[in-house]
C-alpha cells in the first residue's frame, strides 16, 4: 500500500498530468508517477527510495544548487510554510537538461506515516527558451536602435561632432564650447571610441549618414 494511500489520493496523483513525486521526512521519495517517468525518464523503481536531491541535482539560472539535504522547500514546508512555484534547470535521465517548474503540495499525516511533500513538475524547456530568444531580439533592436539613434553619445559629444562637420579645429571648438582644447580632445576619443571610427573624417561621415549633424 502506498504511504499516501487515503483517500484514493495516490491514484489521483498517479492519473496526474504534470510529472509528480512525494517525499517522506527523511527525504526520499516515495511516490513517482508515470508523467514523472515520461518527463525525465526514470522509472518508479528507479526514483522510489532515493532522496530527491540525488536524482534531481536541480540548479536556478545562475547555477546555484537547489537540490541538497534539508533544501530549503524541505524546510520550509517542516515549518508549515508555504512555498512559491519555481523553475529548476535538472537533466533527464538520458543526460538531457530540461527546465521544470515546480509546485508543491503539503500533505499532512496520514495514517501515521508522517507529512509528505508533494512536488508536482512540468516541462517548460521549450517556453524558457521561447523567452530567452525574446530577450535576444529585444537586446538586439535595442542595440541597433542606439546606433541608429545618436550611436551612443552625449549631448556635449554630439556638439562637438556638429562642430567637426562644420570643419572647426580643436581651438575653434574648445572657444565655441568654453572649455579647453584637452577636454575637446577627450571628446573626440569618446567619440571614436562609441561610434568605432578611427579619424575625425570617419566620425563626421558617420554622423552624415545617421544624421546627426
Amino acid at each position: 500500500m502506498s504511504p499516501l494511500d487515503a483517500n484514493g489520493l495516490d491514484q489521483a496523483l498517479a492519473r496526474a498530468g504534470d510529472g509528480v513525486f512525494a517525499v517522506g521526512g527523511e527525504g526520499r521519495i516515495v511516490l513517482w508517477n508515470r508523467a514523472a517517468e515520461k518527463i525525465l525518464g526514470y522509472a518508479s523503481r528507479d526514483a522510489v527510495g532515493k532522496p530527491c536531491c540525488d536524482v534531481f541535482a536541480g540548479r536556478d539560472d545562475r547555477g546555484n544548487r537547489l537540490c541538497y539535504q534539508g533544501c530549503h522547500v524541505m524546510t520550509l514546508s517542516k515549518m508549515g510554510e508555504s512555498v512559491q512555484n519555481f523553475d529548476m534547470l535538472t537533466q533527464t535521465r538520458a543526460g538531457q537538461p530540461i527546465w521544470l517548474n515546480i509546485s508543491i503540495l503539503q500533505v499532512p499525516s496520514l495514517r501515521g506515516n508522517g507529512a509528505f511533500v508533494v512536488h508536482l513538475f512540468r516541462d517548460v524547456t521549450s517556453t524558457r527558451e521561447l523567452l530567452r530568444l525574446v530577450h535576444e531580439r529585444l537586446s538586439e533592436a535595442a542595440g541597433k536602435d542606439k546606433v541608429e539613434g545618436n550611436g551612443g553619445l552625449t549631448r556635449r559629444e554630439l556638439e562637438v561632432v556638429r562642430l567637426l562637420g562644420s570643419g572647426a579645429n580643436t581651438k575653434v571648438a574648445a572657444e565655441r564650447l568654453h572649455v579647453s582644447p584637452a577636454t575637446v580632445r577627450n571628446h573626440i576619443q569618446n567619440i571614436f571610441s562609441k561610434l568605432g571610427v578611427h579619424s575625425r573624417l570617419e566620425a563626421v561621415a558617420y554622423a552624415t549618414k545617421h544624421r546627426l549633424l
